[in-house]
């Protein structure tokens, strides 16, 4: 893991405000922007004791690296949310809670990610789990489009997502994969046991022995022209069925 992280946008920058003020080493402002938002961040900078600086466009743009940074850009150190899955299973089992989990075979759009994360979040999502080598990674991209989520749910890589997937039936988690030509819909799983709803990849989908080693696999019902959804909005549709059924219990 890289030893910093490049925190662009309100968002990402004040969830690691909220979350873990003391891993933000230094953050650049463009202190042309003297709007209400900017001013209620400096506030909050200073409440902290976190160092700031101003800092121009060029300046900016630099560290941001081409992403939508809004005037201000943090660095940071990285900070781990949970180090392997069976840490998160092991707190699970010691509060009594069914694990909800999100397996991305793929993901490699910083974009779906993100969309992936903020939806996680706010859905209760324990753990987000990918391959090392298929996967985008939590680059700057991402930490802004996920608007925080990415300093709240552990995103976990794995170098073999069949034995991680393995690993987890062991542990009694129940492994739903999204297939368009699946004979069963989402709506017909029992989503208040320990599961993890398993995405495959923008376009590809889930690769063979990933799609092999789930425990169900289950269609998307759609009504109009287009075939699929997009990874982010498909998670989207899984995950909500599953709290509406935990709400529901």
């Amino acid at each position: 893991m890289s030893s910093q992280q490049i925190l662009a946008g309100f968002h990402a920058v004040q969830a690691r405000l909220r979350h873990a003020p003391d891993s933000i080493r230094d953050v650049y402002l463009d202190t042309t922007r003297q709007d209400a938002r900017m001013q209620r961040c400096i506030e909050q900078l200073e409440a902290a004791n976190v160092r700031w600086h101003a800092a121009d466009t060029q300046r900016l743009e630099g560290l941001a690296h081409g992403v939508r940074h809004q005037g201000i850009v943090a660095l940071a150190r990285p900070r781990p949310l949970a180090v392997s899955v069976d840490e998160v299973l092991d707190a699970l089992e010691d509060r009594g809670e069914p694990a909800l989990l999100l397996v991305l075979d793929g993901v490699t759009d910083p974009h779906n990610l993100g969309a992936c994360l903020r939806t996680a979040d706010a859905a209760g999502v324990h753990a987000v789990i990918a391959p090392k080598d298929r996967a985008v990674g939590l680059n700057t991209t991402v930490q802004r489009v996920a608007c925080g989520a990415a300093d709240t749910v552990p995103y976990l890589t794995v170098t073999n997502l069949a034995r991680a997937l393995r690993a987890l039936r062991e542990r009694d988690v129940w492994l739903v994969g999204t297939d368009d030509a699946a004979t069963h819909g989402l709506h017909q799983v029992d989503a208040r046991r320990p599961m993890a709803w398993v995405m495959g990849a923008e376009g590809e989908g889930m690769r063979r022995l990933t799609r092999e080693t789930c425990d169900e696999l289950v269609s998307i019902p759609m009504r109009g022209s287009v075939e699929s959804l997009n990874v982010s909005v498909a998670s989207a549709v899984c995950l909500y069925e599953t709290v509406r059924q935990r709400l529901t219990a």
